[in-house]
């Protein structure tokens, strides 16, 4: 059998980009380990359009129901691309299960995944203290004490989101310098709510049922130190889904698969592209959403003039 699309991942970008290529009439494959994305462990999503709140794992149902309500998509979950093809101007899609699937076009919705920190507490009380989206969560932290672990733009800019809320910043940075953009390190700085603490290791998230705290090893002094406070901001970057593309589309230095922004095609004729595995520079549910069916418009207009 061969598909006129298979997308790979079922993320807000996938699950848009699928039911518009039904819509489209496209014989399509989604390619996904599950569906909902990266706001399926969520406490509450605040910034869905057209809904006030909603918890991550209600968004994720509701977009499976909308999936499943469609016509002509065939969905495989608990599968993971591991390599996709170039095959005499179609596509060969090998995945986890053994399983190789023949495609005119492919729309990459693989996400991306956010560093972490690798010690102890991180994932215990993920969700419960620790997250990884100032956009989206910041407002919970509402006159709170918080601490941001990194010193990039990422963690200049959780900062910034969470100025209109929280009552303390602290920014934890593993060097002596912040490594951001100039004006917003200027303008958090100039807040006296927030203090950064330089050459920050941090070694252990606490708490009990939520996080109460943060501990951390100053790496000049070799002390070890402690931080009360109510959440930690994990903001050291992403780590794209897109090792299985390598050699076949254009990614930039950190791995981002590189778009034409107007259609989302990749360097690769046939291949698209949409949310958090791309370089657009807003990594925002909606914004996924909204390019998926650009995507599956492009790869629905680019078969018809194959035809």
């Amino acid at each position: 059998m061969i598909y006129d699309v298979i997308i790979i991942g079922g993320g807000p970008g996938g699950v848009s980009a699928a039911i518009y290529a039904s819509r489209k009439q496209l014989k399509t494959l989604m390619i996904t380990e599950s569906i909902g994305g990266q706001s399926s462990v969520s406490a509450s999503v605040e910034n869905w359009i057209g809904t006030i709140s909603i918890p991550g794992w209600e968004l994720a149902q509701s977009l499976e129901k909308h999936l499943r309500a469609q016509e002509g998509i065939e969905i495989r979950t608990g599968e993971l691309a591991t390599s996709v093809k170039d095959d005499r101007g179609q596509f060969l899609v090998e995945s986890s299960s053994g399983e190789t699937y023949q495609t005119k076009t492919i729309i990459i919705a693989s996400g991306g995944r956010h560093r972490s920190l690798d010690v102890p507490g991180e994932e215990k009380f993920r969700g419960k203290g620790v997250v990884y989206c100032s956009t989206c969560d910041a407002p919970f932290f509402r006159g709170k004490k918080v601490v941001v672990v990194g010193g990039g733009n990422s963690g200049l800019e959780a900062v910034e989101d969470l100025l209109p809320y929280a009552r303390e910043i602290v920014l934890m940075v593993r060097s002596g310098e912040l490594k951001g953009d100039a004006i917003t390190r200027e303008k958090i700085l100039a807040d006296s709510r927030v203090s950064v603490v330089y050459f920050g290791l941090t070694k252990e998230i606490i708490g009990e049922d939520v996080v109460t705290g943060l501990r951390y090893k100053d790496a000049q002094t070799e002390e070890e130190k402690s931080i009360e406070s109510d959440g930690v901001f994990v903001e050291i970057g992403m780590i794209p889904n897109s090792d299985f593309l390598a050699g076949l589309v254009e990614r930039n230095e950190r791995g981002e698969v590189m778009l034409d922004h107007r259609t989302k095609a990749t360097s690769r004729v046939g291949i698209f592209a949409t949310g958090d595995v791309t370089d657009a520079p807003y990594k925002q549910n909606n914004i996924s959403a909204g390019d998926g069916v650009v995507a599956a418009l492009s790869a629905y207009d680019y078969i018809r003039k194959q035809q």
